[in-house]
C-alpha cells in the first residue's frame, strides 16, 4: 500500500497540465488542488496516529481505505475547480488514517532491528515504484479517457487493499493509549491553513499585501498557541518531550525537507515536461522513470548504508544530492530538452532513496512502541507539511517570476484586460491564448510564456537548493553520531540522555503495552543497541 499512496500524489501531479486545460485552472489553483490534500493530511495525520494506537492499527487501516475511495469518486466526477479541490481535501481524511496505520503495523510485525530496518526500507522503496507507475498509469488514463479517470483508479485499488488486508494484516493497539487531541489538530490545520495560503495567494494578491502578511501572522500566532495547548494538555498529539531526542527530532526535519524539494519539483517539473517541452501526459510520465528507478535501487540499500555508516552521514549525504539535483534543473534555460534536466532528476531520485528510509527508521526507532502510531503519524506529518510547504513556497516563486515577466512581455501588445488575466494565470493559458491568436503575435506571446515559466522555475528550484543544501548541514550537526556498544539501561531506570529514548518489542499481532520495568536502550543513531 506504499506504493498506492505515492502513486496517487504522481497522478495528480501528471494530471495537472490537463486540469489547467480542461478546468482552466490557475498556477494557484494547482497549488491548492495538491495542497488541499497535503493540508488535511498534515493536520489530521497525528489525530490518526493517536486514534490507531487507541482503537486498533488493523481497524484504522480499513477505514482509510474506505474513506480514500470515497473521495476519489468525489474528485472524479467534480465539475469545477473549487469541487476538486473541496474533494482533494476530503482524500486528505483517508490518508491522513493509512500513514500512521502502516508505519506501526511494520514496526510491530519486525522485532529485530536489523528486519525492521530492512522493512521500512523496502516500505520506502515503493516510493521509487510509485513514481514509476503513477504518471504512467495516470498518462494512459488521460490518453484514452478524461482527467478524472485518474482520481477514479483509486477505488478498485482501495477494494483490492481491503481484500488483501482483512486476513494478512495483524492487529495491534496501546489500550492506555490517550483520547484523540480534537483541539490540537484544529488548531494544527488552521495553523498550516493560514500560512500555506499567504504563501500561495502572495502571487496574486502581491506579497506586501496586508491581508497576506496578516494571515501568515495569525498563522505563526495559531501555531504558538498550538504549542502552548501540546504543552499544557493531559493528552497532547504531538507529546513533545519526544523532540528533546536529537534522533527523532532531526530525523522528523530532514524528511521533512526532502519532501519539501521533491514535491515542489515535481509540481513545476510536471508542467515543464508537458508545457515547456512539448510532452504529452504519457510521455512525460515515462521520463519520470529513471528518478523512479533511483529511488526504488537505493531505499533498499539504505539499510546497509545505516548499518555502515550511520543514520547521520546517510541523511545528511542524502540531502545534499537533492540540493545538487535542484540546482542542477534549475540551470534549464529555454532552450533545455529532456536530456537537459534528467541528471538533475536523478540525483533527486538518489537523494530520497537514501535519506527517506534511514531517516524513518530513525523516528520509528525513538519512540516507546506503545507510542509507534502517534511515532509515525508525527513522521508523516513532517513528509506532508514539507511537501505542502516546498508547492507552496516554490509554487509562489515561480507564479511571482512568471506574472512578472509576462506583464512585461505583453507590456506592448495592448490585449484586453480579461485576456491580460488568463495569460498571467498559468503557461498553459497563455499557450491557448497564443494558439488562438495565431500568427507571428501567437508565436511571440507563446515564446515569452515559455521564457517567464522557465525562469520563474530556475528562481523556486535554486530556493528549494539552498533549503536542501542547509538541511544537509543541520542534519550533519544535529542528528546523533553512531556509536556501538551501548549497555541497555539499568532495569526501571530513566529515560536515556537526549540521544536516545527507550524502546521495547512485542510480537506481532499482540497488544503493545509499556513495560517500564523492561526496556532497552536506543542506539545514538535512533536504533535499538545490539
Amino acid at each position: 500500500m506504499g506504493t498506492t499512496l505515492v502513486s496517487r500524489g504522481r497522478r495528480t501531479a501528471i494530471a495537472l497540465p490537463t486540469l489547467v486545460r480542461d478546468l482552466h485552472a490557475t498556477d494557484t489553483q494547482l497549488q491548492w488542488i495538491v495542497d488541499a490534500y497535503a493540508l488535511v493530511f498534515g493536520g489530521l495525520l497525528l489525530v490518526a496516529g493517536s486514534l490507531a494506537d487507541r482503537v486498533g492499527r488493523k481497524w484504522t487501516f480499513f477505514a482509510e481505505l474506505v474513506a480514500f475511495a470515497a473521495g476519489s469518486a468525489w474528485a472524479a466526477f467534480s465539475g469545477s475547480v473549487d469541487m476538486l479541490i473541496a474533494a482533494r481535501a476530503s482524500m486528505g481524511v483517508g490518508g491522513a488514517l493509512m500513514m500512521p496505520s502502516t508505519l506501526a503495523i511494520i514496526t510491530d510485525m519486525f522485532v529485530d532491528r536489523q528486519e525492521r530496518q530492512r522493512a521500512i526500507g523496502i516500505w520506502a522503496g515503493t516510493t521509487g515504484v510509485g513514481v514509476g507507475i503513477g504518471p504512467i498509469i495516470g498518462g494512459l488514463l488521460l490518453a484514452h479517457f478524461w482527467w478524472g479517470s485518474v482520481f477514479l483508479i483509486n477505488v478498485p485499488v482501495a477494494l483490492i487493499g481491503l481484500a488483501c488486508a482483512v486476513p494478512l494484516v495483524p492487529n495491534s493497539k496501546n489500550p492506555a493509549a490517550s483520547r484523540p487531541d480534537v483541539v490540537g489538530s484544529l488548531l494544527s490545520v488552521v495553523a498550516l491553513g493560514l500560512v500555506l495560503w499567504a504563501v500561495i495567494e502572495a502571487p496574486l494578491r502581491g506579497w506586501s499585501s496586508g491581508l497576506v502578511i496578516g494571515a501568515g501572522a495569525a498563522g505563526v500566532a495559531v501555531l504558538v498557541g498550538f504549542v502552548l495547548w501540546e504543552r499544557a494538555s493531559s493528552h497532547p498529539m504531538l507529546n513533545l518531550t519526544f523532540l528533546r531526542n536529537r534522533a527523532f527530532s532531526a530525523a522528523i526535519s530532514s524528511v521533512g525537507l526532502v519532501m519539501f524539494g521533491m514535491f515542489g519539483a515535481l509540481f513545476v517539473l510536471t508542467q515543464f515536461l508537458q508545457f515547456g517541452l512539448g510532452f504529452s501526459a504519457l510521455q512525460a510520465g515515462v521520463r519520470v522513470l529513471p528518478a523512479a528507478g533511483a529511488v526504488a535501487v537505493l531505499a533498499p540499500l539504505s539499510a546497509v548504508l545505516v548499518r555502515l555508516i550511520g543514520t547521520k552521514f546517510i541523511a545528511a549525504l542524502g540531502l545534499l544530492v537533492i540540493a545538487g539535483g535542484l540546482w542542477q534543473v534549475a540551470t534549464a534555460t529555454v532552450d533545455s530538452g529532456y536530456t537537459g534536466v534528467l541528471p538533475g532528476m536523478i540525483l533527486l531520485g538518489v537523494g530520497a532513496g537514501l535519506v527517506i528510509p534511514a531517516a524513518t527508521a530513525s523516528v520509528m526507532a525513538s519512540v516507546p512502541p506503545a507510542h509507534t502510531g502517534v511515532g509515525s503519524a508525527t513522521n508523516g506529518t513532517c513528509l506532508q507539511v514539507g511537501g505542502a510547504l516546498g508547492v507552496a513556497v516554490i509554487g509562489s516563486l515561480l507564479s511571482t517570476r512568471y506574472q512578472g515577466r509576462m506583464t512585461d512581455a505583453v507590456a506592448g501588445f495592448h490585449v484586453p484586460h480579461a485576456v491580460l488575466d488568463t495569460v498571467l494565470g498559468s503557461i498553459g493559458a497563455a499557450q491557448e491564448v497564443a494558439a488562438r491568436i495565431g500568427g507571428a503575435l501567437g508565436v511571440l506571446l507563446a515564446d515569452a510564456a515559455r521564457s517567464a515559466f522557465v525562469s520563474g522555475m530556475d528562481l523556486g528550484l535554486t530556493v528549494g537548493a539552498v533549503v536542501a543544501l542547509a538541511g544537509g548541514l543541520v542534519a550533519l550537526v544535529a542528528l546523533p553520531g553512531m556509536r556501538r556498544g551501548r549497555r541497555p539501561a539499568p532495569a526501571g531506570g530513566t529515560v536515556p540522555p537526549q540521544d536516545t529514548l527507550t524502546t521495547a518489542s512485542t510480537p506481532p499481532g499482540q497488544v503493545n503495552v509499556p513495560e517500564p520495568h523492561s526496556r532497552v536502550a536506543a542506539g545514538s543513531d535512533g536504533s535499538p543497541s545490539p
